[in-house]
């Protein structure tokens, strides 16, 4: 049975991720790219699935951290006649994807084992296995092949791979698991000593370069190493989550393939890479995005591949249980062929932050602005299916309107792009109609609505506020902001909305969606409720496991993570709203008033109709 989600660390090497449990147990690999079929998928399934276990092979406690300013994850497990080291990477820059493993025995001895289990094609094909030299084996089945060099001899039974060994002190044993294609010759050997070096360096250089410090800058820094760890970095995208189909319920069916890089998550991540110092990241995630997106705008999607692949197609794995028996499990998304009107709106954002943050301005970028928003034009007043991406009817979702709204107010102020000034002023007309329509159809008892239809909130509507819709101190603001805490808190943290509505087609119940949580900390921070801020910024971080990682929603019940892991939206968030936190309380310490802090997505608001 897989750990709780929060009992797993990550480790990548900028093309793809694993997850190790507390255990020392690799439950989740994708070779060679974050969306390839796992060859360890024990998350999923059970032990048959594919995993690969190192571990002390009776009782210890077990202690982890990552080395400081790096993705090399420590584990030590104290027995009560030993302790043994257990170092996990993936080396950067290799020509291969590896995991490399290295035990060390700092005190007395302790028995270890290893029980390697490798299942391609989503955990379900066995491979053959052969023996090449006196340490390596060879596992290979269809256009896969994995190559573990390791002096300790593992036997094969039902199956598996498997070995039990001492350590004594001193004692350092290594594992390389490297992948390459079936019809290549096995990847030649690493010098282990350098690798580690090298990749240590490579992280610890890159995490020296954050601007943002003071008292949660360590937490941080974490979650920016755990957005550069989910980049694909041969293309500059950056995948949502590592998994696909860990539950925002555990049972239910509410499992989605998070393996791909949507346009939403754009603005927000540019803008916690340029606060953060990051420019190069910025300008690799805005150049991945205009490439994927180019071509006519009517075909626009909501999320694309790694490489900007647009063939996303959802289908169940039937020979995999599910987390916790959460099925079905799912691979590719469905949801990439829906209409979301939001992404217009982030688009535009993106242009802004990135000319506000001195970017360069990418080939076509103009003529790409002006051919959505035409386009963009002629669909505005249609039902969409949200920023949620739900599964129901389509509905006149307030935030997708609100985003449309951004998309034409960006564009129209002047800050991006060549052109002429009766576009502009037509572009200022188009959103000013969009802000009237909002207002009119989307408020009820003074406060906006998740859609036209219901007088129900939604945790979306706190972007109003960041984006600049209407001023924080708008009474319709206020008062959303009011009814979100009264209907949508959840033991102190925020729902996305209220599933029992039925409004997204799905049977009801998931966790507090956490990047709606830290969207309350920045609506509370422009309203000068700093104190508010603080402590519920104290009460998200607390959240994060002992390795300072999140997932997409938490059970306050439960009290245990749950949704894909670790989650970019959650770590982007946690970014901006640290920021936020910096920048409120610096301006309040220099001028004795609240300025609007510069995490928040613009400094200009809209007119009040």
């Amino acid at each position: 049975m897989a750990g709780k989600i929060e009992d797993y660390a990550m480790i990548g090497d900028l093309r793809t991720g694993c997850l190790i449990d507390r255990t020392g147990s690799i439950d989740w690999f994708c070779p060679s790219r974050f969306d390839a079929p796992a060859c360890f998928a024990s998350l999923l399934g059970g032990p048959d699935n594919g995993r690969w276990l190192i571990g002390p092979r009776g009782r210890a406690r077990t202690t982890r951290r990552y080395h400081p300013g790096s993705m090399v994850l420590e584990t030590t497990h104290e027995g009560p006649e030993g302790t043994v080291q257990v170092i996990d990477f993936m080396p950067i820059h290799s020509s291969h994807t590896s995991i490399v493993r290295l035990v060390k025995g700092l005190k007395g001895k302790l028995r270890m084992q290893t029980d390697l289990a490798v299942r391609f094609d989503y955990g379900v094909a066995v491979p053959w296995v052969s023996r090449h030299d006196d340490t390596t084996l060879l596992f290979v089945a269809g256009p896969d092949q994995l190559c573990l060099r390791s002096k300790i001899a593992l036997k094969g039974a039902d199956m598996r791979s498997r070995a039990e060994f001492l350590v004594r002190e001193g004692d350092v044993v290594p594992f390389v698991l490297s992948h390459c294609a079936s019809h290549l010759p096995p990847p030649p050997p690493l010098d282990i000593t350098e690798t580690l070096t090298t990749t240590q360096g490579y992280w610890r250089e890159w995490s020296s370069r954050c601007t943002i410090d003071g008292k949660h800058g360590d937490l941080v820094r974490r979650s920016l190493m755990t957005l550069k760890a989910l980049s694909f970095q041969p293309t500059g995208g950056i995948v949502a989550a590592l998994t696909t189909s860990l539950p925002e319920q555990i049972g239910g069916a509410r499992n989605w393939d998070y393996r791909y890089c949507w346009l939403r998550d754009a603005a927000f991540t540019l803008l916690a890479f340029l606060n953060a110092g990051y420019r190069d990241e910025a300008d690799r995630w805005q150049h991945w995005l205009l490439r994927a997106i180019a071509g006519s705008p009517q075909q626009m999607q909501i999320m694309y591949g790694v490489a900007g692949e647009r063939r996303l197609e959802e289908w169940t794995v039937p020979w995999l249980g599910g987390y916790e028996a959460s099925a079905p499990v799912r691979m590719g998304n469905a949801a990439a062929h829906q209409r979301q009107l939001d992404i217009y709106g982030e688009l535009a954002d993106v242009f802004t932050q990135a000319s506000r943050g001195g970017l360069s301005s990418p080939q076509r970028r103009d003529a790409l602005q002006e051919v959505y928003l035409a386009h963009l034009e002629t669909i505005w007043r249609k039902p969409d299916e949200g920023i949620w991406e739900i599964r129901g009817d389509p509905q006149h979702f307030v935030h997708s309107k609100a985003m449309a709204w951004v998309a034409f107010d960006r564009a129209g102020r002047g800050e991006t792009g060549n052109f002429s000034a009766a576009t502009r002023k037509h572009w200022r007309h188009v959103a000013a109609e969009i802000h009237a329509d909002i207002c009119t159809h989307g408020v009820k008892d003074g406060h906006f609505t998740q859609h036209y239809a219901t007088d129900a909130v939604d945790a979306s509507l706190l972007q109003l506020a960041l984006v600049g819709f209407l001023p924080p101190s708008d009474p319709r603001i206020r008062r959303t902001v009011e009814r979100i805490e009264e209907s949508l808190f959840y033991d102190g943290f925020v729902l996305r909305y209220r599933t029992d509505s039925g409004v997204d087609g799905l049977a009801k119940g998931e966790g507090a969606f956490l990047a709606c949580s830290f969207w309350l900390v920045d609506n509370y921070l422009l309203v000068g409720r700093i104190k508010d801020g603080e402590r519920l910024f104290e009460r998200l971080i607390r959240l994060c496991n002992d390795v300072g990682l999140l997932a997409e929603e938490y059970d306050p019940h439960a009290k245990r993570m749950l949704g894909n892991f670790p989650q970019a939206f959650s770590h982007v968030a946690l970014v901006n709203s640290a920021y936020a936190l910096m920048m409120a309380r610096e301006r309040k310490a220099k001028s004795g008033q609240l300025e609007l802090p510069r995490a928040i997505r613009t400094a200009a608001t809209g007119a009040t109709p």
